[in-house]
Formats: C-alpha cells, structure tokens, sequence
C-alpha cells in the first residue's frame, strides 16, 4: 500500500489521479496529517490500518504502508526569503521525518527535489553527484532535505526536476496562456535556460519507479531492484522561458487556447528584479533515469503540446 502525501499540490494531484488509473491501494493526505509533527504522522500510521481509507473487504495486509511518496513541499521561491522558517519546516523537517518514519515501518520512499540544488554555473547538463550549490533559502532548504533523508534511511529514491507545470494549480503554462490573451506584448527572460516539465511524466515515472522495483526482472547492475538513490527526471531538450513561451503562444493560437495576437519581446533577468538569484543554466542530466528504468523521455515540445490538447486543460 502507498502513502501519497501532499495530493492536493499539482504534482501530488497528478499522482492521486495516475494511482487510481493504475489501481493501486493508496491512502492520500493533505494538511490534515502535518508532516512537521512526528508524533501527528506517528499517530496516523499507527492507526491507519482501521482507517475508514478503506472497504471493510480490504485484507489487512494490503493495509501495511510499502512505499511514501511525498509530494510536499514550500515552492515559492520568492516566498521562502522572507519566510526561511516556513521554508525549512517543510522541506527539512517535513523529509526528516518522513524518512524517520518510513524507516521505522520498513516503507520505501519517493521524494521530490529540484534543480535549484545547483547554481547553475554549468554549460553542461548537472549530473545526480554533482557538487550541490544552493543560490537561494528554497534550494539550500531542499538540498537539505536530501541530506536529511539520506542521512534517516537508505531505501530512497530522491527526483530532481525542473520547471514543473500540470493541470492542477497555477503554473508557467496557465499565466502566459492567461497573459497572451489579455496583453499586446509580454516581456520574456531569454537568459535562463532549462527543461519544462509536465507534471502527467513525472508522475507516471514516479508510479514506474514503485513497479519496477517490485516486479524488477530486467533491470541492468547488480542486484535484482533499481539502485537506490538520487535520479534526475525532466522532459527532454532545454529552453529559455523566452523559448518556452514562444511554443505556448505557437500551441496555443493552433489550438484555439490563445484567440489574441501578442508579440513576445526576449529580455535579461536584469528587467525582472528578484529577490532570489535563480539557475542561469538548470538543466539536468538524465542518463541514469534512462538506463536503469528504461524509460523514453519525451521532448519538452511534444509533452506541452499534448497538455495543451488536453479537455483537462484550464486556465487558472
């Protein structure tokens, strides 16, 4: 059985929905069971085999929670510098304890992670044991994260990714839909590169990861499961957001998603004050993810196209 948590998010939404397709026995949460409070998830696990979660004609054995997925985590990038506690209650202490938990039932777990563990200072795409260079309270609380859990447990598959966006929530995809139709012309950063990603992959990599590892005939290496540790999963090809956003306004007017004319001006991240330095190249290595799951990566290109074909598709 699998502990989704964190399924209201849009990675974690996506996950519910690929998990019910799959039919697989899953308990999902939210902030009902709050992550930075052991005893809370203590007291959840210990009872959840009563849970009303579950038909009365479920077996208890398949009550027995075999693998965690988190999905939770503090996001906003901007956000975390002026809330670096907030930040670190989710995305260090939360993982602490969530390792600290799978270990102590014996669970498996998935989490995510995110190129902004890098610094971007590259002109090649990062590798999983690349040196870790956080620029920002959001990467360094989630490359602590990863040390955390490391450090609690060794049955972890850690995923990095970037540029994440889906049907559930808020993202790059939905605003500059949004922004093209009411705007004559948008101002665009050319001077980031790297890989968006479409929140339906990465979920059904993570599904691919829990059943592979339990049905894991075929798999390449030693032993007989995938290797645990840290894997690097975005869509393939890179861009710059100037990029990327040229292809939603070219899907878009093909689709009847964007009705208005707007021109895209390319512009320096210098134009866009923040806070927060962010990853002037984040792309990631994806070599291993490839060869151990045997998964194909599809573009950047054919994933936003699909999402944006998709009846799911709603701007928010």
């Amino acid at each position: 059985m699998i502990w989704l948590i964190g399924n209201k998010g849009m990675l974690g939404a996506e996950v519910q929905k690929q998990l019910e397709e799959n039919k697989l026995h899953f308990v999902a949460t939210g902030s009902e069971v709050d992550i930075t409070n052991i005893e809370a998830m203590e007291s959840f696990v210990t009872s959840i085999d009563t849970s009303s979660y579950f038909p009365s004609s479920l077996p208890r054995s398949l009550r027995k929670i075999k693998w965690i997925i988190n999905c939770a985590a503090y996001t906003d990038v901007e956000g975390a510098e002026e809330n670096p506690e907030a930040a670190a209650r989710l995305n260090c202490e939360g993982p602490c304890n969530i390792a600290r938990i799978a270990r102590k039932i014996g669970a498996k777990l998935i989490h995510i992670s995110t190129d902004y563990v890098f610094d971007g200072n590259s002109n090649t795409p990062f590798l999983e044991d690349g040196e870790k260079n956080p620029l920002g309270v959001y990467g360094k609380t989630k490359a602590e994260g990863e040390f955390l859990i490391c450090k609690e447990m060794t049955q972890y598959f850690i995923i990095r990714t970037s540029w994440l966006y889906g049907f559930d929530g808020k993202n790059f995809v939905y605003t500059m839909t949004r922004l093209m139709n009411e705007n004559s012309e948008l101002k665009v950063i050319n001077d980031q590169k790297g890989s968006p990603t479409c929140a339906v992959d990465l979920a059904a990599v993570i599904i691919r990861f829990i059943e592979k590892t339990e049905n894991a005939k075929g798999f390449i290496g030693s032993g007989s499961t995938p290797a645990f540790g840290i894997y690097h999963y975005t869509n393939g090809d890179e861009a710059t957001w100037y990029e990327f956003a040229r292809e939603i306004y070219r899907i878009g007017k093909k689709t009847g998603r964007i009705t208005n004319e707007c021109k895209l001006i390319p512009c320096d991240s210098s134009e866009y004050p923040s806070k927060v330095q962010r990853p002037s190249y984040s792309v990631l290595n994806k070599t291993k993810i490839v060869e151990i799951l045997k998964v194909k990566i599809p573009s950047w290109q054919k994933s936003l196209e699909k999402f944006m074909k998709n009846k799911r598709f709603e701007v928010k």
